[in-house]
């Protein structure tokens, strides 16, 4: 853990310049010279931890002049949240559900289902989460191992007789399947919705400005440590570029959001000289071939920024314009392939989070 002190100088200032005019009005003076004596000793620590869950890394920094370390309450809330939503853990609920055991599912289960359901038909079936299969055979999938190459068509086929959020629903704590071969795969949202389960345990120690960063989903409140609105910097989507933060597009200044980006530049393989991403479109079973290379999504939540993040890639650069028009209420920065050369798209709401 890691805190922060910053010093509030401004009240100092004030009492100062009156001083200097020498100012007769005793009592106002006076009233001022206690304040800024109190300010000039006031601090607003910020805290800083770091550590692992669900597969990644999270950064959260949040300001607390109690120094409290929120560190093992985090920890326990995110090994909770990846017992629920985990598809790398065989003994998460998610796995048992796909392995068509009958178990409870419990609120993170119930929460991230839900919203995955209402993105799927806001976005007429381009994000997804029974396409699991069809991402497994692309060996895009948790823990799939081996060479990726191209499936065979017929298995594509036979593959999406199972694919589709409207062959699954929930009765109460159930999941019920029209078919058990149904499989789901929460990656797309889970992270996203474990920034937003932070986000809410540290409004509950009445935090009133913080930055949590789970694998890159973002979900901010209040300022930062400067005393601004909280500054993201965008990569630019080069292909194989894995150093974060090398080779930067844009920065945003913002707060009170949540925030994810989506690309294909990291995760993709070469065959007979065709490039491959790891977006799939789940209504064709086949990887999306279009100029879009990364969405950055601003929402009122970490979850529905990062889902929409991956339907937009789903859906390509003027399928996701409509959507964007659709729905005002989502901001988007989009970058593309304009014959070679990066270009953007961004939403009329988006242009005041750019940076100068």
């Amino acid at each position: 853990m890691k805190t922060l002190m910053i010093k509030n100088r401004y009240l100092c200032f004030i009492s100062f310049i009156l001083i200097s005019f020498g100012m007769k009005v005793k009592k106002i003076l006076a009233l001022i010279v206690f304040a800024s004596a109190y300010s000039c000793t006031q601090q607003v620590a910020y805290v800083t931890i770091e550590g692992q869950a669900l597969g990644t890394f999270y950064h959260i920094t949040y300001s607390d002049n109690q120094q409290r370390n929120f560190q093992p309450e985090i920890d326990s809330l995110l090994n909770a949240f990846n017992s629920s939503l985990s598809a790398y853990s065989k003994e998460s609920l998610l796995s048992k559900v796909n392995r068509n055991e009958e178990v409870e599912i419990d609120s993170f289960f119930i929460v991230s289902f839900n919203r995955s359901k209402e993105i799927y038909e806001m976005s007429n079936g381009a994000f997804d989460i029974s396409g699991a299969p069809i991402f497994s055979a692309w060996k895009f999938g948790p823990s799939d191992g081996g060479e990726r190459h191209v499936p065979d068509a017929a298995v594509i086929d036979s593959l999406l007789d199972v694919v589709g959020l409207d062959k699954i629903w929930l009765e109460g704590s159930r999941v019920v399947k029209s078919d058990p071969r149904i499989i789901l795969n929460m990656n797309s949202i889970a992270k996203g919705y474990s920034s937003d389960v932070v986000a809410e345990y540290l409004d509950s120690k009445e935090i009133e400005n913080y930055l949590v960063e789970i694998g890159g989903e973002i979900r901010m409140k209040g300022k930062n440590i400067e005393g601004g609105s909280w500054r993201i910097a965008i990569d630019k989507p080069i292909d194989g570029n894995l150093m974060l933060g090398s080779e930067i597009q844009v920065v945003l200044q913002l707060t009170d959001k949540g925030l994810a980006t989506s690309a294909n530049n990291r995760q993709f393989f070469i065959e007979n000289g065709k490039k491959y991403g790891h977006t799939i479109d789940p209504r064709t079973g086949y990887p999306v071939i279009q100029s879009l290379l990364s969405a950055t999504v601003v929402a009122d939540d970490c979850m529905t920024a990062d889902a929409v993040a991956t339907a937009l890639m789903v859906m390509g650069l003027e399928e996701s314009i409509k959507f964007l028009a659709k729905y005002p209420e989502i901001d988007a920065y989009l970058i593309y392939d304009d014959s070679g050369e990066f270009a953007v798209y961004t939403t009329p709401g988006m242009e005041k989070y750019i940076s100068e």
